[in-house]
């Protein structure tokens, strides 16, 4: 079993990829490999509606010299998927929206590449709007006809500086119980 997760924080070591790194570390203990990929902070472009994935069907965007594809490939070849990104005006950044609008649609055009997988969005936040942001993770989840498991509160953790998150205490717990239920929901899938 394996399980990527998606960084889309500018930051590659800010309080996203701690929260992240807290479901991996839960994740590994229930015997789940993990990567972490960052995407946010590199030049990823968004859709342009051109609906060639529809046309090729070869899992791809025409789209290239961006990670978008090599995202995708991840995204296949994993069991479980995580993306994480950081609260911008109440929504995930423009990285991480561009990487679910591409892999969306290439995915729902070649067949369902995603359809019962797991996922799980993480959200790191400084003082609101990231209920917003969590659900714009999780709708690509669902509309991808994706398996979503819970935690003992939503997927989010406080801080503003890089290493503040790791001081929320309930928000860190979260993400431990996260990969503890993703792990357990994985082996009941595998």
């Amino acid at each position: 079993m394996k399980v990527v997760a998606f960084n889309g924080s500018p930051r590659p070591e800010g309080n996203t990829f701690r929260l992240i790194r807290k479901v991996c570390e839960a994740l590994e203990k229930e015997g789940v490999a993990t990567e972490v990929v960052q995407v946010g902070g590199q030049a990823v472009r968004g859709c342009t509606s051109c609906y060639r994935c529809g046309q090729n069907k070869d899992g791809r965007c025409v789209q290239t010299g961006d990670p978008v594809n090599d995202c995708i490939a991840k995204m296949r070849s994993a069991d479980g998927i995580i993306l994480g990104s950081p609260t911008y005006f109440s929504d995930i950044t423009p990285e991480m929206k561009a990487l679910i609008d591409r892999a969306g649609f290439v995915c729902r055009a070649n067949g369902g590449l995603l359809r019962r997988k797991v996922g799980a969005g993480v959200v790191a936040v400084r003082r609101g709007g990231e209920i917003h942001a969590y659900d714009s993770l999780n709708h690509f989840f669902l509309i991808s006809e994706m398996i979503v498991p819970g935690s003992i509160y939503w997927n989010m953790g406080f801080g503003r500086n890089p290493g503040e998150v790791e001081s929320d205490e309930e928000g860190m717990r979260t993400m431990t119980v996260l990969g503890e239920n993703m792990g357990w929901l994985l082996g009941k899938l595998g």
